[in-house]
């Protein structure tokens, strides 16, 4: 590759005219923004849209990102702005490395998080390697993250937009899939500059609604998509303290969450209860007190670190992290204890970590992501 050439926007020595970049089109205007954006500037522009689970059911769902009707709008984007677009089948990857994964979670009384999966094992993985085959000098996706070149190479920043920012999403990205991977929407100070763009490049979906639920979980109801998948999996139980004493019947444990106040069902007590832990073996909610919530130490198991120093015992980090997508970085102390495995202390109680979401870790000025880990059960 020539390096005399100065670079271009996506920070490739090349004109963008002999630049290509797949851009996955999930049909949502963020990435159908993306490609008409790339595609404006010049660069030779490949959409790759991904069926991941079954197109037909799907139709007639909406607020998801990859049913049907957004493959189609995908589509309409492409033929608009006058780029090729490809729909690839990954549903039987899609559901052995996702849907079962979060079934099978669920049912071990964790709170699953199924899109940084997605991000991590079927979009920034096979394809990332379909984007590589098709001879892309790189990958774009509409995610509102940074990525900045440091003294050491692509860094993983929080997006300019706090309110947008997806950061929790993507921190297991690893710096060879960060090489190969751009995000042109991260530095927009709103999505109503997302939107600005898409009337201004007519495109169709310029006033879609945004996407709220999991693609296959409608209308947020978890329960039901875990019966269907593992039949029987929503047998009664005893709701017990502490102690073990039985304070009464639940209707099966995937139907609550950890810090659950509300539809427990074991009103006539003098104190509010909070779901403390879910004993999927024994088939028990556990409930406590609100100050059984607190945490303060917590296992991490898969990290994945994207700071420039080793990641091993010898050292420890104080960072923020971050527990839980709804909830702001929190100050703490990173402990490795191997390669993949840490604890992270919290230097403030933080109620209701649960096993099963992500802890991921931030600078604690400047908005760079260290990476992250999975949480477990303490």
């Amino acid at each position: 590759m020539p390096r005399d050439l100065p670079l271009n926007s996506l920070g490739l020595p090349k004109a963008p005219s002999d630049t290509r970049v797949v851009v996955a089109m999930s049909g949502g205007v963020d990435s159908s923004v993306v490609a008409a954006m790339l595609k404006d500037e010049g660069y030779d522009v490949v959409g790759v849209t991904l069926q991941l689970y079954d197109h037909g059911a799907a139709l007639a769902k909406k607020g998801a990102c990859c049913a049907g009707r957004d493959i189609h709008d995908a589509r309409r984007v492409a033929e608009t702005m006058g780029f090729p677009h490809y729909v690839l089948d990954y549903e039987n990857t899609f559901r052995e490395a996702v849907i079962e994964e979060f079934a099978d979670a669920y049912l071990a009384g964790a709170t699953p998080v199924p899109c940084i999966r997605c991000n991590e094992r079927v979009k920034f993985k096979d394809l990332l390697a379909t984007a590589k085959d098709l001879e892309a000098d790189c990958m774009a996706t509409g995610h509102y993250i940074q990525r900045k070149v440091g003294a050491a190479g692509a860094e993983l920043h929080r997006a300019a937009d706090a309110a947008r920012d997806q950061s929790y999403f993507l921190f297991s990205t690893t710096p060879e899939q960060l090489d190969y991977l751009r995000f042109p929407l991260g530095h927009l100070a709103s999505k109503t500059e997302t939107r600005a763009l898409a009337a201004r490049y007519g495109l169709p979906v310029a006033d879609k609604p945004d996407s709220q639920d999991i693609c296959f979980v409608p209308n947020g109801n978890y329960a039901a998509v875990i019966e269907k998948l593992r039949p029987g999996a929503a047998d009664p139980g005893e709701i017990v303290d502490l102690a073990g004493n039985v304070l009464g019947t639940h209707r099966g444990v995937i139907h609550y969450t950890v810090g659950q106040r509300k539809g427990l069902g074991i009103g006539g007590l003098e104190d509010p209860l909070y779901v403390i832990r879910l004993d999927a073996d024994l088939k028990r909610v556990v409930v406590g007190p609100k100050e059984a919530l607190s945490t303060r130490v917590i296992p991490l198991a898969e990290i994945n670190w994207l700071g420039d120093a080793a990641f091993d015992s010898r050292r420890e980090w104080h960072l923020d992290v971050k527990v839980r997508s709804t909830r702001a970085p929190r100050a703490a102390v990173l402990r490795p204890l191997s390669a993949t495995t840490a604890e992270v202390e919290l230097i403030s109680p933080e109620d209701g970590v649960s096993a099963g979401q992500a802890c991921v870790f931030y600078a604690p000025e400047g908005g760079r992501v260290f990476g992250g880990g999975w949480i477990g059960k303490r």
